[in-house]
């Protein structure tokens, strides 16, 4: 590996800007970036993820950096392992790629609390992200010390390193009139603080008008290139820090999707209105290990990025826009410096040009933004076929080289297979918590208390216990009378327990968290204990006073008595913070052993921990779990958490909204892996199984009136040229991590119909074409 960040004199970029683009060493560059969380995967996972963001095209790599992880305790640090930020950083440079620093320090990006750390919601006297004396004295202090680390590892690229920009806040517009006077006073603060602390390069913040002085304001969302109004000085560039790959999904969330075609006509209109960077938000998602993802978001994350979850490019959506960044090199020269102009040739169809007279650059591109319907326009004496809501770009002013709508790249279909070796002679054993009762040892108050107040973001868990004495005359007296048990909760979720015994559970939803829980019970004459487990899904992320928002019980009563109805609230209440088994750790080796384990199969009861053991799997495939027999809770390999899982919550599809959980090769042994399962609820544990994941199903799909491959032109003195003679179109395959083609399952040269992994031929196919292709196969002794 040869660094191309090397501290010396004449490795240092200076990194300025005007109305037209960043300027690096007084060069003009089209930047096409990619978000990637390091903490979002192992950083064994790095170095692979990077290279394929830079195989497609990427120059530029993003990251926010997230404070509650680097600092969880007031004061105390963690920069190790997938929280290694400077290596992180070093590593872009490695690759010869640069970097943007979103440093917030709120970050929201669906992560806990928005990446504050829980103790700074207990400052005295705070107000989270307005004109407030405690607020900014310790974002200031951690925003500091993020720049100055930086710096001493001669990361910016005023030192020689990749960094580039650097981001202060975010989307603080979003909330900014709700503190008034507060929040224009603020957001001017933190853009002033951010620049006096002298990175040598430029700042950014992100959906924020009112940037101050030379802090440029940047675009999220779908379709910049249509929606921004435009930097808030003319001195700024046209930036867009966030274009969504798709959306991040909630438990309970229907699948997500955002087309290549879509995705890339975005970033096509984009640079085609004067657009020079555009940011992928995300490039690659990862995953949401721990409890790290804010409320309600499952554990994948953006796993529709070009890149999935698993580290394997989504295609086509990868490969399209590889093949996007391609063309938009070949048009650098003229976009950068020639002289805009628009021609419109009716409703819908235009075309965008960039033209230097002087040395005869220019770029056109043609585009149908008509939904519905595609068009034929002529352009310079040229007929151009443009399909429905697509933009054809043509670096000389003559030749498509690309249309967002027409694919040329390759597709992949993603499945799961059992493994064989993981799932041999899996033997699993069990513990079950208890149920505590207000007699032990717990935190005592008049009612229960505030879940967060107490638990103090440590555990996802809080008991409240309380107990009521009932005479006979209370109870109904018939049989098929029962009474109900009330309780209006905060969110998120809760599990009830009456004398040991489970009678249901009960949640809320990302949009409204709070509900209310009712369910029959059998209580009896005497002493009966009630039991409540608070849940949470973690802390929101997003929002103006989060250091104001709270979760758990609020009222509990009884209905149907004889004697009317029993508000329990203001009964002498007994708290629990988490669970047995979190406190023993018994999903690490250690802690395993501090508890006694039965064996077990089959259908198991409510908060109910299992283990096993198993064997890496074979091969070098990505792997996962399966739990679509399981209900809720949480997973460990070898003492290290994969996430929240939550599969009983049906999505309106009728199915969950994930059931197979990322498990990294990095976190395995070769034998005897730990495996830890807590259940809530209650699930069958047979059916829980350990898949390698592939995309082994490779297509192509070519028509008729596609462009030939990018890739086979080059620009020679403003003329585009073909790179071969023989430039046609073709449809052409490559095997992922030098795999070989073992079978074709199908090939029609006509008009077949479906998607990769389910093509189904048309009523016109070329009876020979399953053969001529098994015949070109057999004669590469490579995969393409």
């Amino acid at each position: 590996m040869i660094s191309t960040v090397v501290q010396g004199e004449k490795f240092k970029r200076s990194v300025t800007y005007d109305g037209r683009s960043l300027i690096i060493n007084g060069k003009r560059e089209l930047f096409f970036s990619g978000s990637i969380h390091y903490p979002r995967m192992p950083p064994e996972m790095w170095w692979d993820i990077l290279k394929k963001a830079k195989a497609g095209g990427l120059n530029v790599i993003q990251t926010y950096v997230f404070w509650n992880i680097h600092e969880p305790e007031k004061g105390q640090f963690n920069f190790e392992g997938n929280y290694n930020l400077t290596k992180f950083i070093k590593m872009i440079g490695d690759l010869g790629m640069y970097a943007t620093l979103r440093v917030g320090p709120f970050i929201e990006a669906e992560w806990n609390y928005g990446g504050f750390p829980f103790w700074l919601r207990e400052v005295p006297n705070i107000t989270f992200r307005s004109d407030n004396p405690p607020f900014k004295y310790h974002m200031k202090k951690f925003t500091k010390m993020i720049i100055d680390m930086m710096k001493d590892a001669q990361l910016y690229a005023s030192q020689g390193g990749p960094i580039i920009l650097s981001q202060v806040e975010n989307e603080y517009n979003t909330i900014q009139l709700a503190f008034r006077e507060l929040g224009t006073r603020y957001v001017h603060w933190a853009g002033t603080m951010a620049v006096r602390l002298n990175t040598g390069v430029p700042w950014v913040m992100c959906k924020q008008k009112d940037a101050p002085g030379p802090v440029i304001n940047t675009c999220n969302g779908r379709n910049c290139g249509d929606t921004f109004t435009g930097p808030n000085k003319p001195s700024k560039p046209v930036l867009w820090t966030e274009n969504w790959t798709a959306r991040y999904r909630v438990f309970g969330d229907p699948p997500s999707r955002r087309s290549a075609e879509n995705l890339a006509f975005s970033v096509a209109r984009f640079f085609s209105k004067n657009g020079t960077l555009a940011n992928y938000y995300m490039y690659y998602g990862g995953t949401n290990y721990g409890r790290l993802g804010s409320s309600f978001v499952t554990t994948r994350y953006y796993d529709e990025a070009p890149i999935d979850e698993y580290g394997m490019l989504r295609e086509p959506k990868w490969g399209h826009l590889r093949d996007l960044h391609s063309a938009l090199r070949l048009c650098k020269k003229a976009l950068l410096s020639g002289k805009p102009s628009v021609e419109n040739f009716g409703p819908n169809l235009e075309a965008h040009i960039y033209e230097q007279p002087k040395t005869k650059a220019c770029v056109a591109f043609l585009s149908n933004n008509d939904s519905r319907t595609p068009a034929t326009l002529t352009f310079r004496g040229s007929k151009y076929y443009l399909p429905q809501y697509s933009i054809s770009i043509l670096p000389d002013c003559k030749t498509v080289v690309y249309n967002t709508r027409m694919i040329v790249a390759q597709h992949s279909s993603r499945h799961y297979q059992k493994s064989k070796a993981a799932n041999k002679d899996l033997r699993w054993e069990m513990f079950i918590e208890d149920i505590p009762t207000l007699n032990e040892n717990l935190i005592k108050s008049a009612s229960p208390l505030e879940q967060w107040s107490v638990t103090k973001d440590t555990t996802d868990y809080l008991w409240h216990t309380t107990s009521i004495s009932l005479d006979g005359f209370h109870l109904p007296l018939r049989e098929n009378i029962l009474p109900v048990l009330r309780i209006a909760s905060l969110g998120h979720m809760m599990h009830g327990f009456v004398n040991g015994h489970y009678i249901g559970s009960g949640h809320g939803t990302n949009i409204e968290n709070s509900f209310v829980f009712q369910k029959p019970i059998i209580l009896k004459p005497g002493i009966n204990h009630i039991s409540l487990l608070g849940v949470t899904i973690g802390l929101p992320d997003s929002g103006v006073y989060l250091e104001r928002r709270y979760a758990g019980t609020r009222t509990v009563a009884i209905q149907g008595l004889n004697t009317g109805t029993l508000d329990v609230t203001y009964s002498e209440w007994g708290q629990k913070v988490g669970l047995d088994g979190e406190k023993f750790q018994v999903y690490t080796q250690e802690g395993s052993d501090r508890v006694k384990w039965n064996k077990t199969k089959g259908l198991g009861g409510p908060l109910t921990w299992y283990k096993t053991y198993f064997d890496a799997p074979e091969g070098n495939d990505p792997l996962a779990i399966e739990v679509a027999t399981m209900s809720k809770g949480m997973v460990w390999v070898n003492g290290k958490s994969i996430g929240r899982y939550w599969v009983s919550f049906l999505s309106p599809t009728g199915k969950p909204s994930q059931s197979v959980y990322h498990i990294p090769r990095a976190f395995l042994k070769p034998k005897d892996n730990l495996l830890a399962i807590f259940e809530e609820i209650g699930g069958n544990i047979d059916g829980v199984q350990i898949v390698t994941v592939n995309r082994n199903t490779i297509c192509s799909y070519i028509k008729e009136s596609d462009p030939p491959r990018v890739n086979n032109r080059k620009r020679e003195d403003s003329v585009i040229q073909k790179v071969f003679d023989d430039a046609r179109r073709s449809a052409t395959l490559m095997c992922p991590d030098n795999k070989k083609i073992l079978r074709v399952e199908f090939a029609s040269y006509g008009n077949p119909f479906g998607a990769c992994g389910n093509y189904i031929l048309g009523n016109c196919s070329a009876p020979s074409s399953k053969r001529i292709i098994k015949q070109v196969y057999h004669l590469s002794s490579l995969c393409t």
